[in-house]
This record gives structure tokens, C-alpha cells and sequence, in this order.
């Protein structure tokens, strides 16, 4: 039995290796050749949303410039913290969070559900991103269908993630300089554009609200939506890295791309947000540049989603190969999340968006904090189970209750908590919440588990390199 375990994952590495894409397994230390700037440049992608824009003008018109920077300084040292860690190790393991959870405190079967929902965040942010890009076009061309702008540029994301990680590395690294440019005109057009708000854009702060207090709780809110998925979202690339760049790059991947996204993005947004008196940067960008507007979203927007599907495809490779055995390959779960984000377009997903935000911030922000707990605390600290990450089936058990519970504990507290019957202080911070309890949990668990759970059998072939603790 246990032979036949280790053909079928055999045979799943090395279609995983024909794809370049290691979906359903951790990238060979051969082919981790990728310096930090390419990983870091590709993360970039995410960095350079126009969601980021319209998240900067919306806390600024809501609830004040001031508040909107406050938390924009949070969610960069949370977020930078937490992607540097995961981003090290999965360097070090060469596998993504899907993969480092079944051996990071949830098993194989319970890290399956992580990767599901995983992926179904991605493929709603996907959604939200190409909403952002329809509406900049229609905005410009209104006698185009809205309907069929949602199909094509829901369906355009398909061909430009076909050849996987090598791929996204030319398409990000060769519009990135297209980018830098419409960006910086819009800046300098924005200038010479008279602003609607006569006082600084630092000072502006809407009647009747002030610095700090519930408005800063809201914004921080806001944040805490993001905060999870901007950090797991690291791993995706840094397995790539080369040994040597392991250190530096695990800052540079864990850093660089959340002081673009919250600080270099975000202040844009509000800047525009307050001068122009609009939240919607696919209005205000059309506004200051006319077509080059609309080309500038649709640049943004496709950087932005071909990480998004890249991800889900590689979460849904992962739940489909762990429940149902299903190895379609990650092309056919490239079209399965294309298609899906199209659904959720024609669907009108942003009319749910804080709902979304706030219920998918409470679990990737404590799936985040746990995996964290798990290797600083439990393995390194601790010494309790392996010191490394085990990914294969064969050597795992099912479910663990150390991960499983911690995040099953920890989100169902945690949405208690954004609904509001544990007041309006967690309610405004429960994903943050949910995140330090799942950590609690994670430790306590393992105590009193004592480990059993992580290793139903030890393998044999595990290199000094993999240990993530001493």
C-alpha cells in the first residue's frame, strides 16, 4: 500500500514538473533557482492593484485622510511581519501554504479545506479586480455591454496563465515599466487638476468624525481583510527562490509588496480619493487620463488577476487532490477559476464586498497566525513534532487537531465577534482577534496533544536543509 502511495506521488511530481508549477508537491531544491528580485517583482502584481486605489479613497471620504494612513502603517508592519515569516519558510521547504499546512498542524484532509476556501478567496478577489477594469471601460466606451466586458476580460486571465510561473515573470517584469509611466502621469495630471477639497489631503476628515476612536477601528477593520491574504499569498512565489537569496528575499518578498500595496497604493488612493471627491479609481483614473486611463486599469487589473488565478489554481490542484484524487493538471483549474470569476462578475460580487472582506479576513488572518505559532513556537521553541514540514500523504494523518481546531475555534469566535455580539471594539477588530486566539490555540493544542498527530509514519529521506528548527 504504502509503495503504491509513493508511485501515485511520483507520478503527480512529475506532472507537476512538466507544468513548472509543482502544484501538487514541493519544487525539487534543483529547480528553486529564481533570484529575490524576480519572486519579488512577480509579487508585485498584487502590488500594483487599483484596489489598493479604491480602498485609500474610500477610508479617506468615510472616515478621515489621518485614520486612513494610521491604518495603512498597521496593516504594513502586520502584514510585512507575517508575509516574511511564511515567505522563509516556504523557501525553505519549497512548498506553498497549502503544502506546509498538512504538515504545519492540520493534516492532509484538514489542510484540503484551508485550500478550498483559499481559493475561493482568490477567485472573488479576481472578481472584484475585474469589476474595477469593466467599469473603467464602460465608463469610457458605455455602448459596450457590461455583460460582455465581464466574459472577455474574465476569459482573458485563462491564456496569460497557461505556462505558470515563467510565464508571470516576463508578463509582470516587462509592464511593469508601462505601469510605472501611466502612473506617474496620473500623479502629475492629478496636480494640475483642481482639487474639490481646499485644505491639505492630510488634514481632510469628513463632519462629525475624528482621529482615532471607532473611525480608526473601521479602518483597521478594513485592513484586517486584507492583511491574511496579502501574507499567505508569498508563499506562492517563494518557493521558487534560490538558496542563497533565502534571507534577503523572504524580507524583500515579505516587505517590498506591502508598502506598495498599503502605503505607496493606499496613499494614492487617498489622495485622489479626497481631491477628486470619488472612491472609484475606475471613475477618477478615466477622469485624469481619458483612454490612457482605461489602458492603466486594464494594465493593472490583468497584473493583478493573473496572480489571483495563478493561486487558486494552484489551491484547487491541492483540495481536489487530496479528497477526491482528481489530477486534472493546474491548466484545467486555470479555466475552472477563470470561469468562476466570471460567474461572480456577472453576479455582481462587489455589492457584497464588506461582508466578504470581513468574514474572509477572519479565517486567512488566523490560518496565517497559526501556521506562524506552529513553526516559531511549537517546532522551534517547543521542540514538539518534526522539525520540519512534511508534505506527503503517506507519512500524514487525515486531520490534526492542533491546526483544525485552532482555525475552526478561532474563526467561529471571531465572526461571533465581527457581528457584533462581543461589542463594538471586537467588532471592529475581529480578525485580529481571531488571529491572536488561533495562535493561543495552536500552542495550546500541541501541548496537550503532545505531537502525536503531526507524523502517522517518519520518513527516512529528509535533508538537513528542510529543518526549520535546530
Amino acid at each position: 500500500m504504502k509503495e503504491e502511495q509513493s508511485n501515485v506521488q511520483v507520478i503527480q511530481e512529475n506532472q507537476s514538473s512538466n507544468e513548472d508549477d509543482y502544484s501538487l508537491g514541493r519544487v525539487p531544491r534543483n529547480h528553486r533557482t529564481m533570484g529575490w528580485v524576480s519572486v519579488t517583482n512577480i509579487t508585485f502584481g498584487i502590488a500594483t492593484a487599483i484596489f489598493y486605489f479604491q480602498m485609500g479613497s474610500v477610508m479617506a471620504l468615510q472616515f478621515g485622510a489621518a485614520n486612513a494612513i494610521a491604518s495603512a502603517i498597521y496593516a504594513i508592519v502586520i502584514a510585512g511581519v507575517l508575509g516574511t515569516i511564511i515567505a522563509y519558510l516556504s523557501a525553505k521547504s519549497g512548498m506553498n501554504v497549502n503544502l506546509l499546512s498538512r504538515g504545519g498542524g492540520f493534516g492532509y484532509i484538514g489542510a484540503s479545506l484551508t485550500s478550498l476556501i483559499y481559493a475561493s478567496n482568490f477567485i472573488m478577489y479576481c472578481a472584484f479586480e475585474g469589476l474595477i477594469l469593466v467599469s473603467a471601460i464602460h465608463t469610457f466606451f458605455p455602448a459596450i455591454p457590461e455583460w460582455s466586458l465581464k466574459v472577455f476580460f474574465g476569459a482573458l486571465v485563462i491564456p496569460l496563465n497557461w505556462f505558470g510561473i515563467k510565464q508571470l515573470d516576463k508578463l509582470q517584469k516587462w509592464s511593469l515599466p508601462i505601469f510605472a509611466i501611466f502612473l506617474f502621469t496620473a500623479i502629475g495630471v492629478s496636480i494640475f487638476t483642481p482639487s474639490l477639497y481646499d485644505g491639505s489631503v492630510l488634514s481632510f476628515m469628513p463632519n462629525g468624525v475624528q482621529f482615532g476612536g471607532e473611525a480608526l477601528l473601521l479602518c483597521i477593520a478594513m485592513q484586517n481583510g486584507l492583511i491574511g491574504l496579502t501574507a499567505l499569498l508569498s508563499s506562492d512565489y517563494a518557493r521558487f527562490l534560490k538558496p542563497s537569496d533565502i534571507k534577503k528575499g523572504s524580507v524583500a518578498i515579505g516587505f517590498i509588496p506591502q508598502i506598495f500595496c498599503y502605503g505607496v497604493m493606499g496613499g494614492l488612493g487617498i489622495w485622489f480619493g479626497v481631491r477628486l471627491g470619488e472612491p472609484n479609481p475606475g471613475v477618477y483614473i478615466v477622469m485624469l487620463l481619458g483612454i490612457g486611463g482605461t489602458l492603466f486599469t486594464m494594465l493593472t487589473q490583468l497584473r493583478i488577476n493573473v496572480t489571483n488565478i495563478y493561486s487558486s489554481s494552484l489551491s484547487l490542484s491541492n483540495f481536489f487532490e487530496n479528497i477526491f484524487h482528481f489530477t486534472p493538471g493546474r491548466r484545467f483549474w486555470v479555466v475552472v477559476a477563470g470561469g468562476s470569476a466570471i460567474a461572480l462578475m456577472l453576479g455582481n460580487i462587489v455589492d457584497h464586498l464588506d461582508t466578504v472582506m470581513t468574514f474572509q479576513g477572519v479565517f486567512l488572518f488566523s490560518w496565517a497566525a497559526s501556521l506562524v505559532a506552529d513553526a516559531l513556537v511549537v517546532k522551534k521553541v517547543l521542540k514538539i513534532g518534526p522539525k520540519y514540514f512534511e508534505s506527503r500523504q503517506e507519512y500524514l494523518f487525515k486531520w490534526n487537531p492542533v491546526g483544525v481546531g485552532a482555525l475552526l475555534i478561532s474563526s467561529a469566535l471571531g465572526t461571533v465577534a465581527a457581528l457584533g455580539f462581543m461589542g463594538s471594539f471586537l467588532q471592529s477588530t475581529a480578525a485580529f482577534f481571531s488571529a491572536v486566539l488561533a495562535a493561543i490555540l495552536t500552542i495550546v493544542l500541541a501541548v496537550l496533544t503532545k505531537g502525536k498527530y503531526y507524523l502517522r509514519d517518519k520518513p527516512k529521506d529528509v535533508e538537513e536543509e528542510d529543518m526549520i528548527a535546530s
